[in-house]
Formats: structure tokens, sequence, C-alpha cells
């Protein structure tokens, strides 16, 4: 699997454009029926500039470079279809460890170094999202999914993980603002700066509520349901991470590293932020790669994914280049919500 660094300032100068542009401009089945017509595109946007007023000239200025004209309510990321994966996160002062589980083929695999309105560095999804990331006043945020398949009004958590970073410098104050945005579906979120690290629950249809720890796998409630933990294992790789804690070693063998990648539920990458220190490694088996913002290295590199196995042993999967799509399923609206396809 291939995964790339690029930098993007603002996102003005093309380059952004370049990279991401195919991919957003493909991607309409991302929205709801509700997001392709102009009342939902004209809700959409007015979401957007309620509940994320800041990053409105950044949203502009990347909508403007694409040819799509559908492009600004995609990166709205208020009316897209759902997206489920798995992961498991855990936190510590001054450090945030996550393995990010899904589909190779599906993950954009794009490091990203941006200067919308401070300097972030994070892996990208949906365009200008993010699925874990770093500040320069040394946040860092990380999430996965709740384990709930409901649906309501409110953003992509790739996009509040962005605009969280964009305009927090702490824990406090980043909790602070994401209890007052909407949410599209039920999100654990992994928060760190250099004296506290918390897990926060949030969903369409919960308040925000603080976690025990600073661990998340993909459940918000106990007991976890038989059928829910026979597919995910979510609350046994809870127990693992905790028992582990932010042990790199840890997450990069079993139960935590998983190899279910035709299941959507495999180990893509983990990643090791210190925002302190303003560096984060990506770490694959036998591979890592370092990024800072005192040296943010762009290029690429390709790296095997699952776990080293006995001379003449085949793995069970193969995984491949990263692209993005969507899967099917189905999923529960609440107040107001869709009931669709899950990305």
């Amino acid at each position: 699997m291939t995964f790339r660094a690029i930098e993007i300032g603002d996102g003005s100068d093309g380059r952004w454009a370049a990279r991401t542009g195919p991919t957003v401009a493909g991607a309409e089945d991302w929205l709801t029926e509700e997001g392709r017509t102009p009342e939902g595109a004209a809700r959409a946007r007015e979401l957007f500039e309620t509940h994320l007023p800041e990053l409105v000239p950044a949203l502009d200025r990347l909508a403007g470079q694409l040819p799509t004209p559908r492009a600004g309510t995609l990166l709205t990321l208020a009316a897209v279809r759902p997206f489920f994966s798995a992961c498991t996160q855990t936190g510590a002062a001054g450090t945030l460890l996550r393995n990010y589980d899904f589909a190779p083929d599906h993950c954009e695999a794009v490091i990203v170094s941006s200067r919308f309105l401070r300097p972030v560095i994070g892996m990208q999804e949906a365009g200008w999202g993010l699925l874990d990331g770093m500040n320069d006043a040394g946040l860092a945020v990380s999430l996965t999914f709740g384990g709930r398949q409901v649906h309501g009004p409110g953003f992509a958590m790739p996009l509040i993980l962005r605009y969280l970073l964009e305009t927090c410098r702490s824990v406090e104050e980043a909790v602070g603002r994401l209890r007052t945005l909407p949410v599209a579906i039920p999100q654990n979120v992994t928060l760190v700066d250099h004296d506290r690290a918390v897990t926060v629950y949030v969903g369409p249809d919960i308040p925000l509520t603080e976690a025990p720890d600073a661990c998340a796998a993909n459940h918000q409630r106990q007991p976890v349901p038989d059928e829910q933990e026979r597919f995910t294992r979510t609350a046994e790789r809870l127990a693992a991470v905790r028992a582990a804690g932010p042990d790199v070693a840890a997450m990069l063998r079993p139960p935590l590293y998983q190899e279910a990648y035709d299941q959507w539920l495999g180990t893509v990458y983990t990643a090791h932020y210190r925002p302190a220190e303003g560096r984060v490694t990506y770490h694959w088996p036998g591979a890592h790669w370092e990024q800072s913002f005192a040296d943010f290295s762009q290029g690429e590199r390709t790296v095997l994914l699952g776990l080293p196995r006995p001379a003449g042993q085949a793995p069970d999967t193969l995984a491949i280049r990263a692209d993005r799509s969507s899967d099917s399923g189905a999923v529960r609206s609440v107040s107001g919500g869709r009931t669709g396809p899950a990305e």
C-alpha cells in the first residue's frame, strides 16, 4: 500500500487540488440524496457557516478549484453518507497512539501538512478532513467509530477534527468546542495536549460524555452486544489497549493489530503523535515514517500490510493500493436524518 505526504499550505496554490481534486471530483456518491438537492446543499452550507465560520474562506478556496458544481456541498461534510470503521486508540499526557482499521483500497493514505488557519499535520480523509492529527500548539486528536449505527444531521467527524486543530490550543478548549458541534454518527474522540489526555463519546443522539479513561475502541456502552463483539472484538481490543498503555509494540501485534482486510477491519497504519514536540511517526510491521513541523518530508512510501509469517506461509489477505470509494449497508436515522447506505 502506498502512502503519500504532501504539503499544501493554505490550499490556494494548486497543490491540494492536483492531489485531492480528482478524488473529490469523482465522489458525488458520497452525498446523501438530500445533499444532491438545492435545498439540501443550502442546508449544508448554512450548517457550516453557523458552526464552522472560521473555515468558510478555506472551504470556498478549495471548492473553487474543483470542476464539480457540488464541490462546495461535498466539502462541508454535512451532507455525506456515514462511514463506519474499526480502530483503537489511547492517550496519555503528551502522547496519542492509534491504529486505523479499514479497507486499504478505501483509504486516501495521504499525510498532509497544511496552514489554513495554523500549521496542522494529519492523515487526510474526505478531501480535507482528518482521521487524526496535531497542530503547532501541541494539541493532537484522533477518532474511532462509536459502534452504534445511527445517523443524524451534523458533520462527519474528519471535518470536526480538522476544525478543532485549526481553532483550538488545548484539550480543554477543544472539548468545549466539540460540545457545541452537531455530529452525524457516533464517534469516540481522543484528545491530548502536553498535560492532559481524554476520550469523549459523541453522537447525534447523545450529549458529549467523557469516557472513564483516555482509551477507545468501537463502543460507547456496556455490555457490547454479542454479535458486535464477535465481528469487531471491540471489548477485547479496549481491554488490551488499557493493559498496554501507549505502547507502539503492542499496537503492532494482536489483538490490537488486525488483519481482517476483506471485512474492512484490517490495520492500515499506526500513528504515534507527540504533539508537544511537533512530531508524529507512522508505523507498519517492519517500517516507519516520521514527520514533524520542523522537518516535513514530502514523497511516498510503499509498505506491506499484515504481520510477518513463517517462510512458506501465505498471508490471508493481500492489501493493495489506496483509493476512495464506498461500501453499502444500512443505518438507523435520528432527528429527521435519512436512512441510507453506509460509506
